[in-house]
């Protein structure tokens, strides 16, 4: 490790210009150095190369560099490509509104992670291996490729929503995905783990692992019927451990994970039989009590998990889980946003927010993740709604609706010509 980035950080030092042959032509793109680092301007060179520069929400960047995608964020050391993340010596920045790229990411990541780039420390000038492309098109991992093209794509999705400007003439053509996105629904508890337990108007039981388990039957079939593949973590009333949740998600290559949950009020509450509403949770370090609250009343679960993974002493292993996470945490955190609009026009209770908590059923899924708390299982209409089949299939039509918003989005923001 260190030798590479004693490597990388020479091939990172400042230079003039950065150096390209193009069509047999020796050009050069300035190169702005600061201190023991060199930065060009992101525009100018992925331009000389045949690609471009998509601004992403949240201070992120698609950069197409001779046929390969990176994702970069302003200030963050890393760059991930096809689903690899490679560390800068420096990070990208933005100044004045535009990128500054460190050289190392054409003379060094670049030609790692497949552009037909060769770097020259001798003559210090890129030189493709093959001619640049027009246009960028190497398909890579989700959250960080522009969608393929192809002379016969798939078909998308029919309820994923893609906002066009009403002014532009013609219409952008719809955009279709690379391939056909996975959802994976995940029905919290089960087994002999009931989790919270409600009770309704008729004083009829209410055990949230039949609630969950229901909603996330009905949320199957409505994401199907739009056209996406669905893995559930569970079918049946069977206890499945929060980590294997996780892994099953990752194992079915999953787009999106969807945790199903029932809420139930805090018993120190002035009137916790009243409390009522939904929230969507990320994960992310709680920042309110009650966000704690729910992370440990969602994550008590263990109790009823005879085997369990031994604690991990790897700082290595930590350091790339918890990038794996962080690399997901503002798509999470848009999805959140998404579902609670979406809920917010069908359920009978008020909104409560996005909120932020560390539930172990989503540490181990790399990709967009949230848990969503559907209602008040303590509540008794809340839990009357939930349970009944009418309930139960609006709350999944909403939440298959949010999923199918949030992907026709993503494949917009990721494909050429059509990103915000």
């Amino acid at each position: 490790m260190m030798l590479a980035l004693l490597f990388a950080a020479a091939i990172a030092g400042p230079v003039d210009s950065l150096r390209f042959v193009i069509s047999g032509r020796d050009s050069a793109i300035p190169v702005r150095a600061d201190g023991q680092a060199s930065f060009v301007m992101a525009e100018a060179a992925a331009g000389a190369l045949g690609g471009r520069v998509q601004r992403l929400p949240n201070h992120r960047f698609l950069v197409s560099i001779a046929g390969v995608a990176f994702e970069l964020a302003d200030r963050v050391p890393f760059a991930l490509s096809d689903g690899r993340l490679y560390p800068l010596v420096v990070a990208a920045r933005e100044r004045d509104g535009r990128l500054e790229l460190p050289v190392q990411l054409f003379t060094d990541v670049a030609p790692r992670a497949g552009a037909r780039l060769r770097w020259d420390p001798v003559r210090q000038r890129l030189t493709p291996t093959t001619p640049p492309p027009a246009v960028a098109s190497r398909p890579s991992a989700p959250v960080v490729r522009p969608a393929a093209e192809s002379a016969a794509p798939p078909p998308r999705p029919a309820a994923s929503r893609v906002v066009r400007n009403a002014d532009s003439a013609p219409p952008a053509p719809a955009v279709r995905p690379a391939r056909r996105r996975v959802v994976v629904v995940d029905a919290g508890h089960g087994g002999r783990d009931p989790g919270m337990r409600g009770w309704s108007p008729e004083r009829t039981a209410v055990r949230e692992k039949d609630v969950t388990l229901g909603v996330a039957l009905q949320l199957e079939q409505e994401l199907e019927r739009r056209g996406y593949a669905v893995v559930m973590t569970r079918r049946t009333d069977t206890l499945i451990t929060l980590d294997d949740r996780g892994r099953i998600a990752n194992r079915s290559k999953g787009d999106l994970f969807i945790s199903v949950h029932v809420n139930a009020a805090n018993p120190k509450w002035r009137e916790p039989h009243a409390a009522r509403g939904f929230e969507t949770y990320f994960l992310a370090e709680a920042k309110t009590e009650d966000e704690r609250r729910v992370a440990q009343m969602e994550n008590e679960v263990v109790r009823f998990e005879t085997e369990a993974d031994a604690p991990a002493n790897d700082p290595l292993g930590f350091i790339i889980n918890d990038m794996a996470q962080n690399e997901h945490l503002r798509e999470s955190n848009d999805l959140a946003e998404i579902i609670q609009g979406a809920l917010r026009r069908v359920h009978p209770g008020p909104s409560r927010g996005v909120k932020q908590a560390g539930f172990r059923v989503l540490v181990k899924a790399y990709m967009p993740a949230v848990l969503v708390e559907i209602g008040f299982g303590t509540n008794s209409s809340e839990a009357a709604f939930m349970s009944s089949p009418s309930g139960q299939r609006t709350l999944a039509t909403a939440i298959a609706d949010a999923a199918a918003e949030y992907l026709g989005r993503y494949e917009q923001r990721i494909t050429p010509g059509g990103g915000r």
